[in-house]
């Protein structure tokens, strides 16, 4: 299963960024393998509007199964759910720290937003 989860660098000992579709990346990690690429989300990061939709369209075209992040806007939450991914929010830490989170089952989804769009 593939997940991905909003990253400030390029490593798995990166930071989580809170936000979804301005964060700066996503780091795409096969659960299974234990393989994970950086995905770059900047064309994202300055965007006046669209930011959450554009960033569910890159994380979509990854194949991920599920979404770890800080919070997630209303359009970017309509947009991941049409696409069928499951949103895990509340991630603090490394990526690292929440792919095992999310492997132990400690990471809930939710079924709304959390946040109104354009919030950080």
């Amino acid at each position: 299963m593939k997940i991905a989860i909003t990253s400030k660098g390029t490593t798995v000992d990166s930071p989580v960024d809170p936000r979804f579709g301005r964060a700066a990346g996503f780091m795409v990690c096969d659960i299974d393998t234990g393989e994970c690429a950086y995905k770059d989300n900047a064309q994202n990061l300055s965007a006046s509007q669209g930011a959450g939709i554009q960033s569910a369209k890159n994380v979509a075209d990854s194949g991920v199964s599920a979404i770890v992040t800080g919070h997630c806007g209303p359009k970017a939450f309509s947009a991941l759910k049409a696409a069928g991914i499951k949103i895990y929010t509340g991630a603090e830490g490394t990526v690292a720290e929440n792919i095992e989170k999310f492997k132990a089952g400690s990471l809930k989804e939710i079924d709304n937003a959390d946040v109104e769009g354009h919030w950080s």
